[in-house]
């Protein structure tokens, strides 16, 4: 995996393909069994300087049950003294709607994950990492956070690695996406050339001039549907290899529809065959 720097970086995968563990081994929290993560060349695990610069938000704060808002600010910026930015903190907390005066504890989840992240920005971290972070969360908030990860990732170059199952969201901030599958990655690439090559085709030749069997060999096919007249299609191909094969086999209707980030995931990691997916 290679991540540039001031991007967001999306990890998606199937429930048990490894992003968790990733995102830990990322944080510098596990030991990788092999390989190692450095940041900007610098190793991460069991190397505090380099954790310092990395912020791991939690699923949930638990840990800081006993303190207020305001108190947890004060053991952050002890913690952090360095980045640490009190204007950050207070901008945040008014965006948010939360009481600094409130203890953690009597929170709801919903607040406690907003919490995270008012003591997360304060840090003004150079590395983001994230574990499905806004789920559970209403829709504005979820805008109001992604706002605040692409202003911090353009004005102090900020990079954001998360994971994900909202693949509709990741299609709206992500530069890039990686995509595990039992803890391998299957894909790793920028966003628009993710989609550029795997496409949904509508094709038809005619009810009276059904194309031969052996027509759409030379397409990387990967799901094939068939009505009376319409051959529905997803293939892996670039645009211009599509309008090649529409130029020399003359259909009557041949429409290439680009496909969202969720039908690419499953594809990609469903493979050819993939039954779960309706492309109609």
């Amino acid at each position: 995996m290679t991540i540039a720097a001031g991007s967001i970086y999306g990890l998606v995968g199937t429930n048990g393909s490894g992003k968790t563990t990733i995102l830990n081994i990322l944080a510098g929290v596990l030991r990788p069994d092999a390989g190692t993560v450095t940041y900007d060349g610098t190793p991460v695990y069991e190397n505090p300087g380099t954790k310092s610069r990395l912020a791991f938000v939690p699923d949930d704060l638990t840990f800081l049950n006993g303190f207020t808002l305001h108190e947890a600010a004060r053991l952050f910026s002890g913690l952090y003294p360095t980045n640490w930015n009190d204007d950050v903190f207070r901008m945040c907390v008014s965006q948010f709607s939360l009481r600094g005066g409130m203890q953690i504890a009597h929170m709801s989840k919903g607040m406690r994950k907003q919490a995270a992240f008012c003591l997360t920005f304060a840090r003004k971290p150079a590395y983001l990492l994230l574990d499905e972070p806004l789920d559970g969360l209403d829709p504005i908030v979820r805008r109001g956070i992604w706002e605040l990860i692409v202003d911090a990732s353009a004005d102090r170059n900020m990079t954001t690695i998360v994971s994900s199952h909202n693949l509709r969201e990741l299609e709206g901030y992500c530069d890039s996406i990686c995509a595990i599958k039992q803890g391998g990655v299957v894909v790793e690439r920028d966003l628009d050339e993710l989609k550029s090559d795997i496409h949904k085709l509508q094709v038809s030749y005619g009810a009276n001039a059904r194309p031969g069997a052996g027509i759409y060999e030379e397409l990387d096919v990967l799901d094939r549907r068939d009505s009376a007249s319409v051959d529905y299609l997803i293939v892996r191909n670039t645009v211009e290899e599509l309008e090649d094969f529409a130029r020399r086999t003359h259909p009557l209707l041949f429409d290439v529809i680009p496909l969202t980030l969720e039908e690419v995931f499953m594809y990609q990691l469903g493979g050819k065959g993939n039954e779960h997916t309706r492309i109609r």
